[in-house]
């Protein structure tokens, strides 16, 4: 593409174009470098640092609390195996579920993904469709053989979040018609597939405390969609 051409699809001058490829993009708003990006199927990210130290060190440390929390949940319930960042590669598919859990008597795989931060909803569903789909390959590695796959998301709770969540409701609602009471009755009895969402309150302590959030209904004039749990 000239860059005319790239100008015109992405409603810049073609002299805004000459900055970017010249790597002179001080002069140029986030939203201008994105929208150039964009026309040629180029995505941008950033990388957030504080006070030296890389942002990235500060969400994991949250990831693992949640981590943690979620983890302890399972530590009564005797009948399921969790193997915690179950790693997996597939025909040059790689990645890693945070926990894959098994239920031997059922024969119930379940794939629960961990998100302190909701940035990409259509990123989120497209990752945990690809690990649900991989699972199973993950799961015969470790000598099991599910007769059914279930997802589960937690979201760390977060004004952010919830207003993300009910940002794309619809969306989720489908993905997710599993509510928190399901998934507690699911968990004892494996009945079924099972695709949840949940919110999570992570302890301030990281040391004690587990639930699962009460469901609340977002009611939608002239609409009878099932909504996934908010608090």
């Amino acid at each position: 593409m000239r860059q005319k051409d790239v100008a015109a699809l992405a409603q810049v001058s073609t002299s805004t174009i000459c900055r970017l490829e010249h790597g002179h993009i001080d002069s140029l708003s986030l939203g201008t470098v994105r929208g150039i990006a964009a026309v040629l199927d180029i995505r941008v990210d950033l990388v957030g640092r504080w006070r030296g130290g890389e942002l990235d060190r500060l969400m994991s440390a949250r990831h693992s609390a949640l981590h943690e929390s979620v983890a302890r949940l399972f530590e009564p319930l005797r009948t399921w195996v969790v193997q915690p960042e179950a790693t997996f590669s597939v025909y040059g598919e790689r990645g890693a579920i945070d926990l894959l859990c098994w239920h031997e008597d059922r024969r119930a795989l379940l794939v629960v993904e961990l998100k302190t931060e909701v940035v990409d909803v259509n990123e989120l569903l497209g990752t945990l469709d690809r690990k649900r789909r991989l699972a199973a390959a993950a799961a015969k590695e470790r000598g099991w053989t599910p007769a059914s796959i279930s997802v589960w998301l937690i979201l760390a709770a977060s004004r952010t979040n919830r207003r993300r969540i009910l940002v794309h409701r619809t969306m989720l609602a489908n993905a997710f018609p599993d509510d928190a009471s399901r998934v507690k009755r699911w968990l004892a009895s494996p009945s079924g597939r099972l695709a949840a969402m949940s919110t999570w309150r992570v302890p301030a302590d990281h040391a004690s405390g587990r639930s699962l959030d009460a469901p609340r209904r977002i009611r939608r004039p002239q609409a009878s969609v099932r909504t996934p749990s908010i608090d």
